[in-house]
């Protein structure tokens, strides 16, 4: 008896032990962290504001509305871009998703992130005299007069600035397209790197 006691206490202390190793060996193991997903705005509102700079009650608004965000419903340009000629203009922007009750106002939290966005344009062909040319969304590099930058010094394009000449355009077309680029953003990087928030097509007249 006293030997069947003593055997039995053996295994008792092997399956103790390999109890206690195989607690260590889960203790040891890291808990997994799920990656942070970097998604793209849910935007229904936007709005283009140009806005004479010699004269602040000069202001031209052009509206584009996605009522569902993602949903099937198509985004529908409200408002047509209507500038005069020889006329210097600050565009901003307002961008909101209407999903949300109140609306959450989508160009405070870009600011919050102006290192992981940035916007590009493109238009008619030298239908201002400044910046020239066509745009930067074909070619990062082309010129658009950026008037803030993020803390790297890399542009944004939340305000921008445009000058009219004095040639007329009729149905030109004026492209707005918000990139998220959350770790690919770079003082070279373009309209081709990372996740697209809105791209937009506006009509363009100057006269």
């Amino acid at each position: 008896m006293k030997t069947e006691t003593f055997r039995m206490s053996n295994v008792t202390r092997i399956a103790i032990i390999l109890l206690i190793g195989s607690v260590a060996i889960t203790s040891c193991k890291k808990e997994e962290v799920p990656e942070e997903e970097n998604e793209v705005e849910v935007i229904t509102d936007v709005s283009l504001i140009f806005t004479n700079v010699a004269d602040a009650n000069d202001r031209v608004v052009a509206k584009a509305k996605d009522p569902d965000g993602e949903g099937v419903e198509e985004l529908e340009i409200l408002d047509e871009i209507e500038l005069e000629t020889g006329k210097t203009y600050t565009l901003t922007f307002e961008i909101f998703n209407n999903l949300e009750t109140p609306g959450e106002n989508i160009g405070e939290e870009i600011l919050d992130e102006d290192d992981e966005h940035q916007v590009f344009f493109s238009f008619t062909n030298d239908a201002f005299t400044d910046p020239s040319g066509n745009g930067n969304i074909d070619n990062a590099s082309d010129a658009i007069n950026y008037d803030d930058t993020d803390d790297n010094g890399n542009p944004v394009g939340l305000s921008t600035t445009w000058t009219t000449g004095t040639n007329h355009t009729h149905d030109g077309e004026f492209r707005v397209l918000l990139k998220h680029q959350p770790g690919v953003k770079t003082p070279s990087s373009g309209s081709n790197d990372g996740e697209t928030d809105f791209d937009i097509t506006f009509e363009l007249h100057i006269h």
